[in-house]
């Protein structure tokens, strides 16, 4: 599998590893099994107490076509406490903060911004589906092409707006999360299965399949455990966040 210098008419969208080696792999062999030989990568790859060093390794040898995430970048950033070694931060440094490519373009969060949601709003009442409105003025006044790409939430969407089509793969190594920002909120999907997606052009547009992967997930919370994130344990064991 390879990234290559454009993207094929079938193609396979992941994001948001953060370090779950064993999710990566069963997601990985799946793509292989159905014979998709074309990958991106929509950022958040090693962030996390899994087995940041390994997702490093077998990301590194495939090559796909990829973008820098929020905690990709924030990594790289002065006094972060998870360190990285010089090759995976020469790795992650050398990626694009977004990619156009023909018929698309792929972000983390937003085009403007690697670390706001598009397809959800947060209110002091919790988490929605975005209004086409706020869709909108989240994609900003520039030109856009009509497939977009992108992760950061962790919950798989399909959403139509305007002329877009807007695919979140959700996320292939974390399944729950908490954040305090911009309220207290929870991401969730209610399982552990790693996610990813296939995107498939027809003669009317383009078509989308969610996946949803068994994989060894009891190994990798046994590995959040020594690393002393029982909360990781919880999500990664059950998709909810508490």
């Amino acid at each position: 599998m390879s990234g290559g210098a454009s993207v094929a008419d079938r193609f396979a969208a992941i994001a948001d590893i953060h370090g779950n080696r064993w999710a990566l792999e069963a997601v990985l062999a799946d793509i292989e099994c159905r014979g998709i030989r074309t990958v991106v990568n929509l950022g958040d790859h090693l962030f996390g107490p899994l087995d940041p060093d390994g997702t490093a390794a077998l990301l590194m040898r495939h090559q796909f076509v990829s973008i820098r995430g929020n905690q990709d970048r924030e990594l790289l950033e002065p006094g972060c406490t998870q360190p990285v070694t010089p090759d995976q931060a020469a790795w992650l440094a050398a990626m694009p903060p977004q990619a156009e490519l023909p018929g698309m373009l792929l972000f983390h969060g937003t085009p403007r911004s690697d670390a706001e949601y598009l397809t959800e709003t947060v209110g002091a009442g919790g988490v929605c589906l975005a209004t086409d409105q706020e869709i909108r003025s989240g994609l900003g006044e520039e030109d856009l092409p009509g497939l977009l790409l992108c992760g950061h939430t962790h919950i798989p969407r399909v959403v139509r707006t305007g002329a877009q089509l807007i695919v979140n793969p959700g996320s292939v190594g974390l399944q729950a999360y908490a954040d305090d920002q911009p309220w207290a909120h929870v991401m969730e999907t209610g399982s552990p299965h790693a996610r990813y997606a296939i995107v498939e052009r027809s003669e009317t547009g383009w078509n989308v399949e969610q996946l949803q992967l068994r994989y060894d997930w009891d190994a990798a919370s046994r590995q959040a455990k020594a690393n002393g994130r029982d909360d990781w344990v919880w999500r990664l064991t059950t998709g909810r966040a508490r």
